[in-house]
C-alpha cells in the first residue's frame, strides 16, 4: 500500500497496517454491491459454431435486462435465446451498438447457475471456475447487482474490518452497483464531450444517519474505492449539502477541478492512463500527486489491474 498525501514524500507500507493508518475520528465508508454471474452463453444459432454471448450491463425490471451481445449481427428481435433446458431469453429490442434487450424466461437460480462472473479480460481461462462466484467478491458483498466487483474492497479481510471496529471507526454501507460504463476510456478529446453511464446507488437511513452525524462533527470521512466517492459526492449533491436515505441514479463524472464535498480520503487501486477513474484521482489529490505517485509506483514495481496494489489517498487542500 503506498500512502500518498499531496504536499509530502510518497510512503510506502502493507495494507496490513491499513487499520493504524485510520484516525479514531475517521468514518469508513464500503460499498457492499455483490457482482452477478453476468456473463451468460447461449446455444449457437443457424451455421453458428460458437455459442451466443451475452452481458448482462442493466437490470430493466423483474425479467428483462440490456445486454452486450456477441455476435450481436446474428440476432434478431424477435430470437429465443436457449442457454439451458430451464433458462431461455426473448430478444425484444437491438440497438446500433451491440446492445440488446432481452426478457428472461425460466427460474433465477437458473440464471445465477448458469452464469458466470465477468472476469477482468486479463484473467484468461479456457473454462471459468465455480469458485470465481465466490472469489471475485469483496468479504461484505452483499447486495446482488454489479458486474465488476469495486475492486479497493478486495483488501480487506474480515480481520482487518475487525481491526477497524476495534478502534472506534465507523464502518458505514452504501450501494453502488458497478457498470461498464466506468471502465471505458476516454476517447474524445475534450472530455467534457465524455458521458458516463449512469449506475444506481442506495444509501440506507441507518448509513444517512452516520454520514450526516459525521458532517456535523466535522469527522473525516474515508472511502473505499472509486464507487465509493462517486456515490457519497452524488448524494450530498442530490441533498443539497447532506445525505438522504434512498435509490437514485448517478452518471457524475469527476474531472480536475471538481470541488468535493463529502470524502477526504480514499482507498483506491492504481488506474490505467486515459480511464475515467485515474481522472478522478487526479481531481482528489491534484495532477502533479498522481502523477509522481505513479512514477514512484513504477519504480518500486507496484501492480496495477483490478487485484493489484493500493493507495490511501489524502485530498488536496481547497
Amino acid at each position: 500500500m503506498m500512502v500518498v498525501t499531496p504536499g509530502a514524500p510518497v510512503e510506502h507500507d502493507s495494507f496490513a497496517n491499513f487499520p493504524e493508518r485510520l484516525d479514531p475520528r475517521d468514518v469508513l465508508v464500503i460499498n457492499d454491491t455483490r457482482v452477478i454471474p453476468a456473463r451468460l452463453y447461449a446455444e449457437p444459432k443457424g451455421q453458428m459454431k460458437k455459442p451466443i454471448e451475452l452481458l448482462l450491463t442493466r437490470q430493466l425490471d423483474e425479467s428483462m435486462w440490456e445486454a452486450w451481445c456477441k455476435p450481436a449481427k446474428r440476432v434478431r428481435v424477435g430470437d429465443s435465446l436457449r442457454f439451458s433446458p430451464l433458462l431461455t431469453a426473448a430478444v425484444m429490442d437491438k440497438r446500433a451498438d451491440g446492445t440488446i434487450v432481452a426478457r428472461f424466461e425460466g427460474p433465477a437460480e437458473e440464471l445465477e447457475r448458469v452464469g458466470v462472473p465477468p472476469l477482468p479480460p486479463y484473467i484468461a481461462r479456457e473454462t471459468p471456475r465455480e469458485s470465481d462466484k465466490e472469489s471475485y467478491q469483496t468479504v461484505y458483498a452483499a447486495e446482488r447487482g454489479a458486474i465488476a466487483a469495486p475492486t479497493a474492497g478486495l483488501h480487506f479481510t474480515p480481520e482487518i474490518l475487525d481491526r477497524i471496529a476495534a478502534r472506534g471507526i465507523d464502518i458505514i454501507r452504501i450501494t453502488l452497483h458497478v457498470g461498464l460504463g466506468t471502465f471505458k476510456p476516454v476517447k474524445v478529446d475534450d472530455i467534457a464531450e465524455h458521458r458516463m453511464d449512469s449506475e444506481r446507488y442506495t444509501i440506507s437511513e441507518a448509513a444517512a444517519a452516520s454520514l450526516n452525524r459525521a458532517l456535523a462533527e466535522q469527522r473525516s470521512i474515508v472511502a473505499v474505492g472509486t464507487t465509493s466517492v462517486r456515490t457519497l459526492e452524488s448524494a450530498i449533491r442530490a441533498g443539497d449539502g447532506s445525505f438522504r436515505a434512498g435509490s437514485a441514479e448517478t452518471s457524475i463524472f469527476i474531472t480536475p477541478g471538481f470541488e468535493f464535498r463529502a470524502v477526504d480520503k480514499m482507498l483506491t487501486n492504481f488506474h490505467l492512463p486515459e480511464s475515467t477513474l485515474i481522472m478522478l484521482v487526479s481531481a482528489f489529490a491534484g495532477m502533479e500527486t498522481i502523477r509522481n505517485a505513479y512514477a514512484a509506483a513504477i519504480a518500486e514495481k507496484y501492480f496495477f489491474y483490478s487485484y493489484g496494489d493500493c493507495m490511501l489517498l489524502a485530498r488536496q487542500p481547497a
